[in-house]
């Protein structure tokens, strides 16, 4: 006997489907674009698609402009052949008018990066997302990922909406570990999920790192017992570490095969890895034996076995040497690919460029922002809280070191007094103590990065700069001198500070060496705090020099 619908659920369903209707259409009509797209974000595909039947056709292309690029092709599969073709043909009118107004996504994609920036803002602004949309399907997956880390937090989760489902795990790739890890804890399991299959495994390793414990479990689960393994092997190793660098999709041969067998092999995988310049030679317990270049692989006679051809004197990397070394190696022997070994010498798998890439970049980001106490990875939009709390820290050891120059100061108090001139000229003293010792400090840092500068030569090094400290000490104590004497018609004056400044430069090269070892030794990042232990040692011996010398002389 077939169940009779209860009426006043029908009515009930009704008016909730009306009242929805209405509070839609409203929001459009009224611009308010963010609340519409949260409305539908709640929404299943199947409801969004009764929705827009029942909508006037003018807000029909509105409505579509705020669903996410994920969900759309959800709801176009639930809506009649005539009304998904006349919503295409809507928005591709709505495309052609954006030409009329400078907005044209076409014209975007071949432009400058600022141009393309204010594109999305205008899209934004007129609450047209699909021309954002139709705009990232031309563009690089690394340009869309600077577009979005160029957004503030609001509109960048607008605008992720819009990067489709098969595209959005290689912008994440690009993205800024910060920026990754929000935009990824936005997205729901699904599509977090579906992304994450869309990653090489190396880099699913950093996004499984960058999120929480309990959602970087789920997407282990969701993956096969094979590909689980091989991302829980590469989730044992630290990610500043070979082995958190590199992943397994290396071609391992035997020694004891022939060249014409390698290659019908190599033509039924039909597809190798990307920058597959060698291949690695292992024996039976697939222990690490040596590599055989592919242009040595292309030229070999078939009959020729792959133990003629390979190079057996190649190193392999550790998994457990840091990141810096590898990219150090990388650079300096020009590699394009290199094999991973566990500590039994058996194979793991192998390092490429594009992963070393990111290593020299995030070494070059932590140089620059380390000096002013700024985390690389830091996003240029995160929230006010997160970043005052960053650069508090840093604020608050500028004010101790700071308050030690003032104590300086202090102790002369009675000098300054009685001669006023002595205020003016202190911030020079300064000054160009501080210049002379970040030259040199700048340069011993590069030199302990790249392996340049070690015990052996750090007496050299130091001469040269105590010799470079002495010249230019004598030649701008010469000139400030000459230039105080002018100014202050006071040829005692002159002598104070020449002598202040020729001490102060010696010093700073000295503590530019000094400074950067000493803390290289302690396991502490030079690059990270010795410019503000350095400003700190100039600024007290300056001071110190030349009012103590003021005083002696003068008083």
């Amino acid at each position: 006997m077939p169940l009779k619908r209860d009426p006043h659920h029908q009515r009930d369903h009704h008016e909730s489907a009306a009242t929805e209707i209405d509070q839609l259409s409203e929001m459009l009509s009224q611009d308010q674009s963010k609340h519409a797209r949260r409305l539908l974000k709640s929404m299943h595909p199947a409801k969004i698609a009764s929705l827009l039947e029942r909508l006037p056709r003018e807000q029909r292309v509105a409505a579509l402009h705020q669903i996410d690029a994920r969900t759309e092709p959800k709801v176009l599969a639930q809506l009649s052949p005539a009304l998904r073709t006349q919503l295409t043909w809507d928005l591709d009118a709505d495309s052609d008018s954006s030409r009329d107004t400078g907005s044209d996504p076409d014209a975007g994609s071949g432009e400058e990066p600022e141009t393309q920036l204010n594109l999305v803002l205008d899209a934004l602004d007129q609450g047209k997302l699909k021309r954002i949309a139709k705009l990232f399907r031309k563009l690089h997956p690394a340009r869309i990922a600077g577009l979005l880390e160029s957004l503030p937090a609001t509109e960048r989760a607008r605008v992720w909406d819009m990067v489709e489902s098969e595209r959005s795990a290689k912008v994440l790739r690009h993205l800024h570990e910060e920026v990754r890890r929000r935009l990824a804890a936005e997205m729901d399991l699904e599509h977090l999920v579906e992304a994450a299959r869309g990653l090489e495994p190396d880099d699913l390793v950093d996004l499984i790192q960058d999120l929480p414990t309990a959602t970087g479990r789920q997407i282990l689960d969701a993956m096969d017992q094979r590909e689980r393994e091989r991302l829980q092997s590469m989730l044992s190793y630290p990610e500043d570490t070979a082995g958190g660098l590199m992943n397994m999709d290396q071609v391992a041969v035997r020694g004891n095969i022939g060249v014409g067998t390698l290659l019908r092999y190599l033509r039924l995988r039909e597809e190798l890895p990307p920058n597959t310049d060698k291949l690695f030679v292992i024996d039976r317990r697939h222990q690490y034996q040596g590599i055989l270049r592919t242009e040595r692989l292309l030229t070999a006679r078939p009959e020729q076995s792959i133990a003629e051809l390979m190079e057996t004197d190649f190193e392999p990397v550790p998994a457990d040497q840091s990141s810096d070394a590898v990219a150090q190696r990388f650079e300096e022997e020009d590699l394009s690919s290199a094999p991973v070994i566990d500590a039994d010498g058996r194979l793991l798998g192998r390092i490429t460029i594009d992963d070393v890439v990111d290593v020299i970049r995030e070494q070059g980001a932590r140089a620059l922002t380390g000096m002013t106490g700024l985390d690389e990875e830091t996003d240029m939009f995160a929230p006010v809280l997160a970043s005052s709390r960053r650069r508090a820290v840093w604020l608050g050891i500028n004010l101790i070191t700071a308050f030690l120059a003032a104590w300086v100061i202090g102790l002369f108090e009675g000098t300054l007094e009685q001669v006023v001139a002595l205020a003016v000229l202190m911030p020079i003293v300064a000054s160009m103590g501080g210049i002379a010792g970040s030259q040199t400090l700048t340069l011993v840092i590069r030199g302990l990065a790249t392996g340049q500068l070690g015990r052996s030569n750090t007496r050299i090094l130091l001469l040269k700069e105590m010799g470079i400290g002495l010249l230019n000490g004598l030649l701008w104590a010469l000139v400030v001198a000459a230039l105080a004497i002018l100014w202050f018609g006071n040829w005692t004056i002159g002598a104070i500070i020449a002598v202040a400044i020729l001490l102060n430069l010696l010093c700073a090269a000295l503590s530019g060496v000094a400074i950067p070892l000493l803390m290289s030794r302690l396991g502490i990042d030079p690059a990270l705090a010795g410019s503000v232990v350095l400003t700190t040692v100039t600024d007290i011996v300056g001071f110190f020099a030349f009012l103590g010398l003021a005083t002696l002389i003068l008083l």
